[in-house]
Parts: structure tokens; C-alpha cells; sequence
């Protein structure tokens, strides 16, 4: 009989779940990190909340561990490369704390548009100052919605109920999506100048990092007012707090912080902000949800092997694992390449397969180029969640296997259609398990895929590589190696180099400005 333990305060019926379903549980919160590595080794599945941390040193005492279930979506609480070496499965909850979430982001609009905290304070300090609080409405008000996912197009729907207008910045929303949710889908310089309120509700990832600056506050017009229940990071404190000291933003509100606990931080005191501590999935509802989401997800693994909402292993039987273990690596970085170029809404995906790898469970890999497709811009993407996650986004995704010959043993090629146009990649298995990209858009390039890289689209003109490298030698950016290709004379050309380190963002802005550049990107695998 498997056995689990619950060492953060959870909902009783989650410990009932697991009884109902055969397990053993015992639930022993509050326990120090020290206790937690004397008895961990005695348990099948672990469930936490956010107290208990999962680090190395829990991990490599755990020995019979086979499923830590997180009861939420934050899981930096868990050392999910320590539990993956291990065979460890990591689960979260993602989508139980979407309607609490998006309620919270509603209740810190009024709040903001009627200066609630700071009228609250007055009156109760006796003041009385009535003519000091003149709000505003939010009805036929326009709210700027950055990301539109699960919790974003729930606070369009409550926005919508209030008759306030919605337009929406989101790489990834479809038109017939945004025609579904009867907003206005735009590109993000038009909502910072036409949004009367922002609200943000994408992950923090190196594309969102810092998205509210200042110059983006510099685009927004007189008045506007910020609110953040999404991640901390995404809006830069300093610039935010200059805005609003000059008077060019009204206020903000804000549930996330760029260091939490936040003790101290240079918004507080301000009339104008009203802060709340990481509120956004604390509710009765949404705590139970998540609670019996993990117990559920949890025991369906110990149980029967099904994995749902894990973020660091496929569904695949072991012998499966391992014969197609180097295809996933191949299939996750053709995605990673295509979704770090990928700058538009996608419209479709198409996945073909050729030569040995078509004749393979081609599943999981369709999965993992999902995956890596997507991760660039969400968060909390996974083998498992990747064609949900899609099919939400009305992303469709096809799958081909063809029988004829090819001119490589394997072979897969990944195309992605977005509001701009197609690209595709295709890449191979070079002794048998080592990636290898052999097309970009048509052109043939052989490259390893490597940490570090720089690519680049631009007109085949005389003295571009000169100048290039010119510029990455005077920067001292050390290439390891340089690969090119081009579609025709004096057509587009592509070059795709290997770097012995990450190039810094002003040195890629200098490769962007040189003649006949089209398109640079650093990528990162």
C-alpha cells in the first residue's frame, strides 16, 4: 500500500481522499527540515502547500519518493532538477486558484479607482475628508489586459460584466479566441497608450521581465493606473514609483513584489498604491480546490501511473523513456528554437516525422515540441499540459508521419504558422543520439545545438560577415563556431553561431543595427 504524507495544512478531505482511494497518510505539519529527512524516506508521495521546502538535501534522503503534489501552481519551493534525477515526479495544481485570483484583481481595481485603503485610514483616524477621496468610475473605462490565459480571460469576462472595454495584448491569443472573448486584440504599445487601467497576468520569463518600465510608462497615457496580481519582476518598482511621484500614473495596485516577504519596498507609504500580500489564491474555495486536485492527481500515480499536471516527466512507460530519449531532446529543442523566434500570435503547429522516428511512439514528442514551442512565453508548461494549453490558445496542432525516403536515417520537422507567416525547422540525429538542426526556413544549415546562441536573417550582401564579426570580436564575444546558409544570391541568408557564453543585450542591440540585419536573436538551450 502506498504511503503519503501531508506536511502543510491542507483541507481534511484530502487526507480522505487518499484513504478512499487505498493509501496510507499520514499528515504531520509544521515539521523542521531536519525532522522532514528523518521520515521522508518512509513515504511513496509527499503533498505540500508552500511552507515545507523541497530542497537537495529532503530529496536525497527520500528514497521510496516517488510523487511530490504541489496544492497550487508556485513550485520554487521544490528543486525540481534534484526530484527529476531522482525519478521523482513534481505536480502543481495550475488552474485551481484562477477564479480567486481573478476576483482579487477586481477587488484591487475598486480599490483603486475608489482610493478605498487610504479613505479607510482617514476616516477611521477621525478626519473625515470627503472632498479628499474624489474617485473615479470604472464603467465604460478601457482596461488593458496583458496575457489573456485561464486567469487573464476570466478578469475579461468580470471587466466586461462592469461595461468596461477590453482590449488585450497576447502573443498567443488567436483572433477567433479574442472574437470569442468580444475584445480587441492589439499589439502592447497600443494598449499602453489606450488603456485607462493595465492589469497583468503573464508569467515571469525573460520576455515579461520588467514589461511595465519606464519606457513603457512613457507610452501610457496621463492618468493611467497599474495592477499587478501576476508575478513580481513584471513591473520595475523604481520606474513605477518615479510615474507616480511625477504624476503621469495615478496610482497602482499591487499583490506580487519583485522580493517576497516584502518588509520593505520603495512603494510603500505611497496614498496612491494599495499593496496586499500575495492574496491573489487565498480563499476558503480555492484552497480546498487545489487540495483535492492534488490528492486526486496524486493517488491516480501511485496508483495506476497516470500523470496529470506534472512539470518534469512524460507519460511514458520506462522502456519507452529510453529508446526515445534522444528524439524528445531533438523534438523539445526544433520547439524551443521556432518559440524563441516566435514574436506574434501562433496560429498552428505542424509536426512531420520521417525515416526510424516515424515508425516510433510519436506522441510524446509531438508533446515535448509543444512544450518547447510554448515555454518561451508561458509558464508552467509541461509534457503533459502542452496540447491543452494549445488547444486553449486555439493553436491548432498536426501531426504527419511520412514513408518515404528521406535524405537522413530520422528526421523531424516542426512548422509554425503565426499572424506573420511560417517557419519551419527541421533536425536530425547525428550518431545515433546526438541533435542536429539541418533546415531553418527552408535553408540548409548543419549545426549541433549548443547553450549559447546567436541567429541571424539578413540580406546576402558583400561584407556582412565582416562586419559581424567585427563587432562580436571588438565586444569579445568568443564564437565557437559559425554556420551558414542561404536561400539564394543575394536573397535571405542565415547564420547561426555557437557562443562560449550568453551575449549581452547591448551587444545583440549592436548586431540588430548593422546593415542589411533583418533579424538577430540570442537562444538558449
Amino acid at each position: 500500500m502506498p504511503k503519503v504524507l501531508i506536511s502543510d495544512k491542507l483541507s481534511e478531505r484530502a487526507a480522505e481522499i487518499f484513504h478512499e482511494r487505498g493509501l496510507e497518510v499520514d499528515v504531520k505539519t509544521g515539521m523542521t527540515p531536519e525532522e522532514l529527512k528523518a521520515v521522508i524516506g518512509q513515504y511513496d508521495g509527499l503533498a505540500i502547500r508552500s511552507a515545507t521546502k523541497v530542497t537537495e538535501e529532503i530529496i536525497a534522503t527520500a528514497d521510496n519518493l516517488k510523487v511530490v503534489g504541489r496544492a497550487g501552481i508556485g513550485v520554487d519551493n521544490v528543486d525540481i532538477p534534484a526530484a527529476t534525477g531522482r525519478g521523482i515526479v513534481v505536480m502543481n495544481t495550475p488552474h485551481g486558484n484562477s477564479i480567486t485570483t481573478a476576483e482579487h484583481t477586481i477587488a484591487m481595481m475598486f480599490a483603486l479607482a475608489r482610493q478605498i485603503p487610504a479613505a479607510d485610514r482617514s476616516t477611521q483616524a477621525g478626519k473625515w475628508e470627503k472632498s479628499r477621496f474624489m474617485g473615479t468610475e470604472l464603467t465604460g473605462k478601457v482596461l488593458g489586459v496583458i496575457g489573456c490565459g485561464n486567469i487573464g480571460s476570466i478578469v475579461v469576462e468580470r471587466a466586461q460584466g462592469l461595461r468596461m472595454r477590453v482590449i488585450a495584448y497576447d502573443p498567443f491569443l488567436s483572433p477567433d479566441r479574442a472574437e470569442d472573448l468580444d475584445i480587441e486584440k492589439v499589439e502592447l504599445d497600443e494598449l499602453l497608450a489606450r488603456a485607462d487601467i493595465i492589469t497583468l497576468h503573464v508569467p515571469m520569463t525573460d520576455q515579461t521581465r520588467g514589461i511595465i518600465d519606464a519606457a513603457a510608462l512613457d507610452k501610457t497615457k496621463p492618468g493611467v493606473r497599474i495592477v499587478n496580481c501576476a508575478r513580481g519582476g513584471l513591473v520595475v518598482e523604481a520606474d513605477l514609483k518615479a510615474a507616480i511621484d511625477s504624476g503621469h500614473v495615478a496610482g497602482a495596485a499591487l499583490d506580487v513584489f519583485t522580493e517576497e516577504p516584502a518588509k520593505e519596498n520603495p512603494l510603500f507609504g505611497m496614498d496612491q498604491v494599495v499593496a496586499t500580500p500575495h492574496l491573489g489564491a487565498s480563499t476558503a474555495e480555492a484552497q480546498e480546490k487545489v487540495a483535492l486536485q492534488v490528492a486526486e492527481q496524486m493517488a491516480d500515480y501511485l496508483l495506476t501511473g497516470a500523470i496529470t499536471n506534472a512539470l518534469n516527466m512524460p507519460s511514458l512507460t520506462a522502456e519507452e523513456a529510453k529508446r526515445l530519449g534522444p528524439y524528445m531532446q531533438l523534438a523539445e529543442q526544433l520547439g524551443s528554437f521556432a518559440g524563441q523566434l516566435t514574436r506574434t500570435g501562433l496560429k498552428d503547429a505542424r509536426i512531420e516525422y520521417e525515416g526510424h522516428v516515424a515508425h516510433l511512439n510519436t506522441r510524446p514528442l509531438t508533446q515535448v515540441a509543444l512544450c518547447g514551442m510554448l515555454r518561451p512565453m508561458l509558464d508552467n508548461v509541461n509534457m503533459v499540459n502542452a496540447p491543452i494549453v494549445a488547444r486553449e490558445r486555439d493553436i491548432d496542432v498536426a501531426e504527419v508521419k511520412h514513408e518515404r525516403d528521406c535524405d537522413y536515417q530520422t528526421l523531424i520537422r516542426l512548422t509554425v504558422t503565426t499572424e506573420r507567416g511560417e517557419r519551419c525547422v527541421a533536425g536530425t540525429l547525428f550518431g545515433g543520439d546526438k541533435p542536429r538542426l539541418v533546415e531553418i526556413k527552408g535553408i540548409s544549415v548543419e549545426a549541433s545545438i549548443t547553450p549559447h546562441m546567436l541567429y541571424i536573417t539578413n540580406e546576402d550582401k558583400p561584407g556582412f560577415i565582416g562586419a559581424l564579426g567585427t563587432t562580436l570580436g571588438d565586444a569579445g564575444v568568443n564564437i565557437a563556431s559559425f554556420h551558414l546558409g542561404r536561400a539564394a544570391q543575394g536573397q535571405d541568408a542565415i547564420a547561426l553561431l555557437e557562443l562560449d557564453a550568453p551575449i549581452d543585450p547591448a551587444i545583440l542591440q549592436k548586431v540588430r543595427s548593422l546593415p542589411h540585419t533583418k533579424q538577430a536573436e540570442a537562444l538558449v538551450f
